[in-house]
C-alpha cells in the first residue's frame, strides 16, 4: 500500500514539474546552456524565474548562465584589443611603435587585466571559457610587462 501511494506521490511531483510553464522554461534553459547558448539561457532562466521565484532551477541556470556570459564578454572584448593592437603593430612596423600608440596599448592591456581580476568562475562554468580568458589574461599581463619596461 506505502508503495502505491508512494509512486503515486512521485508520479504527481513528476507530473507537477513537467506541466508547469516556470519548470518546462527551466528545463528549455539548463539545454541552452548545456549547448552552450548562454545569452538564450539567461533570458529563459530569467523569464522561469520571474513566473515562480521559488524555482531553484531556474535560479541556478540563470546564475550560471550570466557567470558564461561574462568570460564571453571579456573574451569578445579580448579578441577586439587584440585586433586593435596588432593593426597599430603592423602600421608601425618600420618606423617603430609611437609613444602615443604605446600609451593606447598600455591602456587597453591595463583594462583587460583589471577586467579579468574582477571576474570568478563558479564551479560549472565551461572550463575551456575560464581558459580561454585565463589565455587572454596572460597576453595582456605580459604585453603590459614589455610596455613598461
Amino acid at each position: 500500500m506505502w508503495l502505491v501511494v508512494s509512486f503515486g506521490f512521485i508520479f504527481v511531483m513528476l507530473l507537477y514539474f513537467v506541466m508547469n510553464p516556470s519548470y518546462q522554461k527551466s528545463i528549455e534553459a539548463r539545454v541552452y546552456f548545456s549547448l552552450g547558448e548562454y545569452d538564450e539561457a539567461y533570458s529563459l532562466a530569467t523569464e522561469a524565474f520571474s513566473e515562480n521565484e521559488y524555482n531553484r532551477m531556474a535560479s541556478t541556470v540563470m546564475a550560471q548562465s550570466k557567470t558564461a556570459l561574462i568570460y564571453v564578454n571579456y573574451i569578445k572584448e579580448a579578441k577586439t584589443y587584440m585586433r586593435d593592437i596588432s593593426a597599430i603593430a603592423d602600421n608601425s612596423e618600420g618606423s617603430g611603435i609611437s609613444e602615443e600608440n604605446r600609451a593606447k596599448m598600455r591602456l587597453m592591456s591595463v583594462i583587460m587585466i583589471e577586467q579579468y581580476s574582477k571576474i570568478a568562475p563558479s564551479v560549472i562554468t565551461d572550463k575551456a571559457l575560464v581558459q580561454e580568458a585565463a589565455r587572454y589574461y596572460g597576453e595582456f599581463k605580459e604585453l603590459h610587462d614589455n610596455l613598461t619596461k
